[in-house]
């Protein structure tokens, strides 16, 4: 949860009293100080106007009194440098405001000499280090203390609780790796303290923090806390926020906790808590309450009916169970309830919706019976409606029909029955429809809403042909439809959709041939049609395919030869069980489709891998009519045995050729790391040309399936060779030891490991869109050509790339602050970001990483690995590692994202980091080095905030890089960046444009 929007609040309510400022003239000396600060901080442009000349009273950075300076704001100035002791020479101020800025160093004791200081913000800057223990030494006068996401480690002193007056501590988001004091718990006036997302030693906490009575704020998320919640709250009873979630705490919630009649927002979310949730209720005021991801039993409280003012109740992933209170339906400010995955049951209270304007309804995998309340959508702002598995039956509501902001509507394994209401299938907002394995009927619409790109309505009674308005269905991506009463042809319209990916009628009644010309289908990786009664022909059109993988057009009644431009690219087929002829084409005659072909009796095979008859001739008929039977029985006999022989020996060479080729000869260890249905045995056969998707230094790449549903793993070969055997070796080993420790949405999931003697094989998850470099330099993947030759590149939008940049950034944001220890990539690029089918991205080929010893540790390699324009120019010339490597890596990335141009191709003679420096740095608008062939205006500021952020990355000096903690919260207001220029000014400017000499 963001607190910087609070900071800022905090600070607009300081300086309120002095919006009027003087234009009294101020002394000499403190002007002198002002002057030689901006000096000190390399003179930043906007400080352009301090100057001999003017008042410091009328600059809008100083506020004064009378005669005197008080206050100093140069939040978001792209200062660099130390805090000098001569600020303190203002001998009157009492605010200083240096947040959000590149300030280093320790904690500057020099602000020991401003004894009338009241108001501290460093927040947001690159402080380093302990806070010392005689921190107590600040100003007695100190009332605010904010040092949010620095880089301070260690302990939280104990003098800190001797700065009496303070009354809002932040310390949140840094590194602080020790304890912190339960003297804490006797500052007696603070009234916001926010120790969050650190990594305390193991801690409890302390039972004396409840003497807070004026703390209304209280922030221990993700601090490392075990152990039980201290009981009798009651002291606290100032309290509105407490926010304990993502630690380690066990036990019950205490009784008392929604006593405290200030409360309004509760987070406990990610522990392990147990027992039942606090039946007394007092707290009136509640907004929100999130208890989700606990062990919590026993009935929601009939009191969270009474809290008229809350708007999110968040309890998933629980154990709780009863029926949900009926006046929680009638709260007339709640938009978001989550309640998934607990074991509730009842009906649903009917209210639902029709008081409060409800935007998200999750209740699935729970026991709930009875009807959908009707009024979910009546105040027409619903958006995630999700009922999945829980038990519910009768009609849709017709009154959803006119719900037009509802983008997802997830309903399937219910016992729905009736017809989908007319209008919900158009509703314009719509993106996902998911009603699948429920008991509906009627005929498929002629028109779907403008945005729906996934329908998925398998097992159900639908019926009728399917639409020839299916081809104004542009938008749709997935399109399941297993399992019903369809009948008739598959429609010619049906080819002309050019985003379908997945297209699955398989178990219906369709008959008839396919179309003989596929319009479109340029995107479809996945097709199913297995169980009609389809005749005719395979076309030859699907043979130009080029994405697609996974065909299936079993049990039906085709017939002729299987077209030999199938295959090139399928990795899952199967054509059994039709009336299919002739033999089977050369990229399709091996041991990978071994059960693609049977029940055929016309197809033949000389591979005796595929089960097929042989396609050799029939024994010539006699020579001789003459011959006496006696003579043509001993022929007969001996021509028996030497074809028993021919036999044996072509098996046994297929075998030896086989276990060589796959490497069965050696001894095979399988080392999985999750449940999985599959074994080396599914694995070993298929790595064949024509699964290969890649390769590089270390090996091949290959894309295998792993059932008959389609789905699929990568699994990347490393192959010994004797001059590079111990090499390849230790690469193996980092992989597997790196990707077996760590989870993380934004890294690839290693599924297991194979290994023998000669041979790594490296499992992972498959990311449908494959790497990110494919996409953004228009290679193999990303085009796809028609039947007429021409080809159709499928470009990146901005969202898109802003989205994917944020990805990886968390990805390798987690190698570094949240892994112990810390990992450095070494190889971080564009085509080791690997994109799922939402491209959603993931940090890929830890072949070359390496765990350091200690956070601090500027560690050496003996050799220097790593990837053409993607290297830190320190790496490659000191072979020096730590994470600012990888910083750097990742910025060429961001400049490719917002230039399109390649990491080694700025232009012939220097790479793109270096290229986009000179443009930045040559006075040209920024506008001018992004990427022409998508740039859009409403995209522009977000684009150059990114650009900015990738200059920052790539700078000359590792020590003028952010950290990645840094890169995922400047991402975070980049993507805010148009929203933003009101408040802030253009984000884009927030990046600090460094000098020639260190970019």
């Amino acid at each position: 949860m963001s607190i910087l929007p609070l900071f800022s609040l905090l600070n607009l309510l300081f300086l309120l009293p002095f919006h009027v400022i003087s234009q009294q003239p101020t002394n000499q000396n403190d002007q002198n100080t002002l002057l030689n600060l901006k000096h000190l901080w390399s003179n930043p442009p906007s400080l352009s106007h301090w100057n001999q000349s003017s008042n410091p009273c009328t600059w809008p950075e100083i506020i004064c009194t009378a005669t005197a300076i008080t206050r100093i704001n140069l939040a978001y100035k792209d200062i660099n440098g130390t805090v000098p002791s001569f600020i303190c020479d203002l001998k009157n101020i009492t605010h200083i405001d240096l947040n959000y800025n590149y300030i280093t160093g320790e904690f500057p004791k020099a602000l020991y000499n401003c004894t009338s200081l009241q108001y501290l913000d460093l927040s947001l800057n690159f402080f380093v280090g302990r806070l010392p223990d005689d921190i107590s030494r600040l100003s007695p006068e100190l009332r605010y203390l904010n040092l949010y996401n620095n880089n301070f480690t260690g302990d939280i002193p104990v003098n800190i609780s001797r700065l009496s007056k303070l009354s809002s501590l932040q310390l949140s988001h840094n590194s602080f790796n020790g304890s912190f004091p339960v003297e804490i718990g006797y500052l007696s006036n603070l009234e916001e303290l926010n120790l969050a997302q650190n990594d305390f030693i193991p801690t409890r906490l302390p039972r004396i923090f409840t003497r807070l009575r004026k703390l209304r704020k209280f922030y221990m998320a993700e601090a490392n806390l075990i152990g039980e919640m201290p009981g009798n709250l009651s002291g606290m009873a100032a309290l509105e926020l407490l926010d304990l979630s993502q630690n380690q705490i066990n036990g019950s919630i205490p009784s008392d906790l929604f006593m405290l009649k200030s409360l309004t927002q509760v987070y406990l979310y990610q522990n392990n808590l147990t027992g039942g949730i606090p039946d007394s209720i007092e707290a009136l005021n509640m907004k929100i309450i999130d208890l989700s991801e606990n062990k919590l039993t026993g009935n929601i409280p009939d009191g969270f009916g009474k809290l008229m003012r809350l708007t999110n109740l968040t309890l998933m992933y629980n154990q709780l169970s009863g029926e949900i209170p009926r006046g929680i339906g009638r709260l007339r400010s709640l938009h978001d309830i989550r309640i998934f995955d607990n074991k509730l049951s009842g009906p649903l209270p009917p209210d639902f919706g029709r008081y409060s304007e409800l935007k998200i309804f999750e209740a699935s995998r729970n026991k709930f019976t009875g009807n959908l309340p009707e009024n979910l959508c009546y105040r027409r702002k619903l958006i995630g409606l999700s009922v999945v598995m829980i038990g519910l039956s009768g009609e849709i509501p017709k009154s959803l029909e006119n719900c037009s902001s509802l983008k997802s509507f997830r309903v399937f394994g219910n016992k729905f029955s009736g017809a989908i209401p007319d209008g919900l299938w158009k509703v314009p907002m719509l993106e996902t429809m998911m009603i699948s394995s429920n008991f509906f009927s009627g005929e498929l619409p002629q028109e779907l809403g403008p945005k729906l790109s996934r329908l998925e309505i398998c097992n159900n009674r639908f019926s009728g042909q399917i639409p020839t308005g299916v081809s104004s269905w542009t938008s749709l991506k997935v399109f399941k439809a297993s399992y019903n009463l369809l009948d008739g042809a598959v429609p010619q319209e049906l080819t002309a959709l050019a985003n379908l990916a997945t297209l699955m009628l398989d178990g219906n009644q369709l008959r008839g041939a396919l179309p003989a010309t596929i319009v479109s289908w340029s995107s479809l990786n996945t097709l199913n049609l297995s169980r009609n009664q389809l005749t005719g022909q395979i076309p030859v059109g699907l043979g130009f395919l080029e994405v697609l993988t996974v065909l299936d057009l079993s049990r039906n009644n085709l017939s002729g030869q299987i077209p030999s431009q199938l295959g090139a690219r399928l990795v899952l087929l199967d054509l059994s069980s039709n009336d299919l002829t002739g033999i089977i084409p050369s990229q399709l005659n091996n041991g990978a489709f071994d059960r693609s072909f049977l029940n055929n009796p016309g197809l033949c095979s000389d591979n005796p891998l595929l089960g097929l008859k042989s396609c050799s001739s029939r024994s010539k008929t006699r020579l001789y009519g003459k011959i006496s039977a006696k003579f043509v029985a001993i022929i007969a006999s001996i021509a028996v045995i030497l074809l028993l022989l021919a036999v044996l020996i072509t098996r046994y060479i297929i075998v030896v050729y086989q276990r060589r080729k796959y490497g069965l000869e050696s001894k095979w260890k399988f080392t999985s790391y999750q449940k999985l249905n599959f074994t080396e045995s599914t694995i070993l056969p298929r790595l064949t040309e024509n699964n290969e998707i890649g390769h590089g230094g270390s090996g091949k790449v290959y894309r295998i399936a792993v059932n008959r549903s389609g789905d699929f793993v990568a699994v990347k070969k490393i192959s010994s060779k004797k001059d590079i055997d111990q090499r390849l070796e230790k690469e193996f080993l980092a992989e597997v030891e790196i990707l077996s420790m760590i989870r993380h949405s934004n890294i690839v999931k290693l599924m297991g490991c194979i290994s023998c003697d000669t041979t790594k094989l490296l499992v992972y998850e498959y990311l449908e869109n494959r790497s990110l470099d494919r996409w953004l330099h228009q290679k193999q993947a990303p085009s796809s050509r028609g039947l007429n030759g021409s080809v159709r590149h499928v470009v990146l939008d901005w969202p898109k790339r802003l989205r994917i940049a944020s990805g990886a950034a968390q990805g390798l944001c987690y190698m570094h602050h949240d892994c112990s220890p810390a990992i450095v990539h070494r190889d971080v690029k564009s085509s080791n970001v690997l994109l799922d089918s939402e491209f959603n991205a993931k940090i890929a080929d830890f072949g070359l990483a390496r765990i350091l010893a200690k956070e601090s540790d500027l560690n050496t390699t003996s050799t220097v690995v790593g990837s053409i324009g993607y290297m830190a120019p320190e790496y490659a010339h000191t072979n020096k590692v730590n994470e600012k490597i990888d910083v750097y890596s990742f910025g060429v990335i961001l400049l490719e994202l917002t230039t399109g141009k390649e990491a080694s191709n700025g232009n012939e003679h220097i790479s793109l980091a270096e290229w986009a420096w000179q443009k930045a740095l040559g006075g040209a608008p920024i506008a001018d080095a992004l990427d022409n062939e998508f740039k859009d205006p409403i995209y522009l500021d977000e684009m150059s905030c990114v650009f900015k952020l990738g200059l920052w990355c790539t700078s000359k000096l590792p020590t003028k890089r952010p950290s990645m903690k840094e890169v995922c919260q400047m991402l975070l207001r980049c993507s805010k960046a148009s929203g933003m220029r009101n408040n802030v000014g253009d984000v884009a400017d927030l990046f600090p444009l460094l000098e020639l000499e260190n970019a």
